[in-house]
């Protein structure tokens, strides 16, 4: 699946047709700014988190970090796990904000 842009996030988001959307920065990175509906799972802790996901494996994910590179980490590890359509945020939160 390809990754996803922030201008295209936004307008699934006004639509009211956003996936779910996995935020892998720290707690304190994500206290400062995060994305609507969107839940923080740090990237060092998602592999203790894969129960609570299970029921996504089918389902449009969309992973974010601040400006891609944990969330590139975290797309290729949900992979591995079977998730069938996990899409990287482009540019990350940095990118995001300024859409």
């Amino acid at each position: 699946m390809t990754d996803i842009t922030p201008a295209e996030l936004k307008e699934r988001q006004a639509a009211g047709t956003a996936p779910t959307i996995i935020d892998v920065r720290e707690t304190w990175e994500n206290a400062e700014a995060s994305i609507t509906g969107s839940q923080n799972i740090p990237l060092g802790e998602l592999p203790g988190k894969l129960d609570d996901l299970e029921h996504l494996k089918n389902e449009e994910v969309v992973v974010h970090c601040k400006g891609g590179g944990r969330s590139a980490s975290a797309k290729a590890f949900l992979q591995q796990q079977g998730f069938q359509n996990v899409r990287n945020l482009v540019g990350g939160m940095q990118a995001y904000q300024q859409a």
